[in-house]
């Protein structure tokens, strides 16, 4: 398979369905970029043009704003929205939360306006289209699975149902956990407790909402942001269970049981 960037594209007069928008996690983190192949891999298989930016893209300028740093937020920001009008970019598909939280609610004060879509609201769109099929028996098929709402997907932006319905296809056994949904708990990426320690006198978050996850008796643990999945795993490893549970990314699920 052969991923072409959007300035390959914009060479030969063509353009793509939707520029696929890698982000910081999912070019560098070894982690997240298993469920970059993985999204590529779907994308490739059922027919999606797609672009990515390579070596153009940067960060989208969100730690920086989160961080309180505006100026460097807002010189990040122009310089990528120029960069996608520059191209014609109307439709942004992204595998992180927080890329997706920015792009849709933050640029377009800043002029970047395009249609944009997290992966698993993708995903359901073409399963409901026909275009994902899975495999005989599927590789999850009666498997217990319990989701992760993550803050910037969920709380955030109010998208639970997508990711549970691609959860469906798959004929298992999903499992709430406890809080879940508009009451879900913070796996603490996205207080950036992935970058600090805790507070004195308080406990690790992800230790807290990994053992939640753990208590529902599920053996994989679904997650759709490259955050959530690397607290959650450290979470399970702090409990001794990676060897029987396991924390994947809906698109890794999807891209494992496809059929050929």
């Amino acid at each position: 398979m052969q991923v072409r960037s959007m300035a390959e594209f914009a060479a030969s007069g063509e353009t793509p369905e939707v520029l696929f928008w890698v982000g910081c996690a999912g070019s560098f983190d070894q982690r997240a970029q298993k469920v970059t192949r993985a999204f590529t891999q779907i994308l490739d298989k059922v027919g999606v043009s797609f672009a990515i930016m390579g070596k153009e893209e940067s960060c989208t300028g969100d730690p920086a704003r989160r961080a309180g740093n505006e100026f460097l937020f807002q010189m990040m920001a122009y310089n990528n929205i120029a960069l996608l009008n520059g191209y014609g970019i109307k439709k942004v598909v992204t595998t992180c939360p927080h890329c997706f939280n920015i792009f849709k609610n933050e640029y377009p004060a800043l002029g970047g306006n395009y249609e944009v879509v997290h992966h698993t609201t993708f995903l359901q769109q073409l399963i409901d289209e026909g275009r994902i099929k899975l495999k005989e028996g599927g590789s999850f098929k009666g498997k217990k699975i319990t989701y992760h709402d993550s803050c910037y997907l969920g709380r955030g932006n109010g998208i639970y149902e997508a990711p549970r319905k691609v959860l469906e296809f798959f004929e298992t056994e999903v499992i709430e956990m406890k809080r879940c949904r508009s009451n879900g708990m913070c796996c603490g990426a996205g207080g950036a407790q992935m970058f600090k320690e805790e507070e004195p006198g308080t406990s690790r978050v992800n230790f807290d909402r990994a053992e939640q996850a753990l208590e529902t008796g599920a053996t994989i643990i679904a997650a759709n942001c490259p955050f959530c999945t690397t607290m959650l795993t450290d979470g399970v490893k702090n409990k001794e269970k990676e060897d029987t549970v396991k924390v994947m990314d809906i698109a890794e699920m999807i891209a494992m049981s496809m059929a050929e």
